[in-house]
């Protein structure tokens, strides 16, 4: 950092805080280690601009025993303390502490002025015979393993990338070369993958070549995550790819996770709750038959339908929503939303479902054993159109699969762990028809080929429409 001018640090931070620009590429620009550019952008938010006219300050060695007990007794870490102290690099602790550890422990303060030859040839046999010492290599062996130890997680090992930048990290502590690292890594007993030095490298120049390379991707990917997590929940890489095809990006799945890795956005995940249940006892004839068996889908819209009631508890309030989902597209068909799981809630919502869709001959509805739709005149609604009706198995949520789906995502996405967004039940029902608006027309899913439920719905209408046409049909035939 020491050959960077004020005015190099001030546009470096500059373009990191105002222009979103990331560490790989202002390291490229300014020639200096990405871990460098953190440090001074870290730095600057720590002391302010003053910090970058502080001139030159000579350390006692109370001042260095101070600082480096901090790390090695204290187990602080050397970044936190640096920045603590206001130090304009990393490398100078570290630096400290592995001349102290040279130095039998001891702080040694380096004359001024310029060593001899003599003594710079002393200085490497020493530190020649510092490397090949049995000591130093079992020290190294411990360090470079504890290191490894830290990386990924016990049921998964650590990939070659992060062994890499295990390695990196290593070169500045320890200061030893690549191939004196690679050699003792390699010679530990472990399961880990081999990294060559050719491998490192290329690792390496893959990883500085991301930013520079994707950098419009990168930037299209960062707006569409933060703007889906701010009206719903944070986007997996499955979503955030989908958003990207329909925009003509032309780029793979495990590139955007890769990239939303390295950058740190990580999709939103919590447990499911308790579901609402409307079970209260079989109906003498209001069980129908399985026709379903959990077969979903459907080749064109209205020809398999499923619903069930799910329910919102806000503090204590509780609000309840019944939808309608067709099994070719996923959309949602129709829905209620109502203060209570009464047979009105359920009877408004086929209405509005038969406004919009009049011809339903053969049209199998599937939902649970709810006492709703055991009921009589919902049965006899369905009937009077042709509407075959179907029942999963008595306490098998499985089989309603594709509406418990609907209700996993919907809760998810804007309600779990929201709470607190919504103070009344308006509210609350509000977010609920305009996300289920955002469902149909926005949201993307892999299984429909990174396209909208309605979309899907439209596409195959409008292929059952030309094939139905006399024309078509007569220029497909000749």
């Amino acid at each position: 950092m020491s050959k960077l001018t004020k005015k190099d640090k001030l546009n470096i931070y500059k373009e990191w805080t105002i222009e979103n620009k990331r560490s790989t590429y202002l390291s490229k620009k300014y020639g200096i280690g990405s871990v460098s550019i953190k440090y001074l952008v870290s730095l600057i938010h720590r002391h302010g601009m003053d910090i970058l006219d502080k001139p030159h300050t000579y350390y006692s060695a109370q001042f260095k025993l101070e600082a480096i007990n901090r790390v090695l007794v204290n187990h602080e870490a050397a970044y936190s303390v640096s920045l603590e102290l206001g130090l304009k690099s990393q490398g100078m602790l570290i630096n400290w502490i592995r001349s102290y550890k040279e130095n039998g422990y001891n702080v040694v303060i380096k004359r001024k002025g310029r060593r001899t030859r003599e003594q710079r040839t002393r200085e490497i046999e020493e530190r020649k015979r510092r490397i090949a010492s049995p000591e130093f290599k079992a020290y190294c062996r411990e360090r470079i393993y504890k290191k490894i130890e830290c990386l990924g997680s016990k049921e998964k090992k650590p990939t070659k990338t992060e062994i890499a930048q295990a390695v990196r990290e290593l070169r500045l502590e320890l200061g030893l070369g690549v191939k004196t690292i690679l050699s003792i890594l390699n010679d530990l007993n472990n399961d880990l993958p081999g990294l060559s030095r050719s491998n490192y490298y290329d690792i390496l120049k893959r990883e500085d070549q991301d930013e520079i390379r994707h950098h419009s991707l990168i930037k299209r990917i960062k707006e569409i995550f933060f703007e889906l997590k701010d009206r719903y929940t944070a986007p997996g890489y499955r979503t955030i790819t989908d958003h990207l095809h329909s925009e003509g990006f032309i780029i793979n799945r495990k590139t955007v996770y890769r990239l939303m890795r390295k950058l740190n956005l990580i999709g939103y995940r919590m447990k499911r709750r308790r579901r609402y249940n409307s079970f209260e006892g079989e109906i003498e004839g209001g069980i129908k038959p399985n026709l379903i068996k959990r077969n979903f889908f459907a080749i064109r819209p209205n020809m398999k339908w499923y619903t069930d009631i799910t329910e919102f508890n806000l503090r204590g309030q509780k609000l309840y929503l019944s939808p309608i989902i067709d099994g070719c597209g996923r959309d949602i068909v129709a829905y209620n939303i109502s203060r209570s799981p009464n047979l009105q809630q359920v009877m408004t919502m086929l209405d509005d479902a038969f406004k919009v869709n009049d011809s339903l001959n053969g049209l199998v509805f599937h939902s649970d054993r709810g006492w709703q739709y055991q009921h009589k005149t919902y049965q006899y609604e369905l009937a009077r159109r042709g509407i075959e009706q179907s029942m999963s198995r008595k306490g098998c949520s499985p089989d309603d699969g594709l509406m418990e789906g609907f209700f996993g995502i919907l809760k998810r996405e804007m309600f779990y762990g929201k709470e607190s967004n919504y103070a009344n039940l308006n509210e609350l029902e509000q977010a609920i028809k305009d996300y289920i608006h955002f469902y149909n027309y926005e949201r993307t899913k892999s299984k429909l080929k990174g396209l909208t439920p309605i979309a899907i719905s439209e596409s195959i209408l409008s292929c059952i429409i030309l094939i139905k046409c006399p024309i078509f049909v007569g220029h497909y035939r000749s």
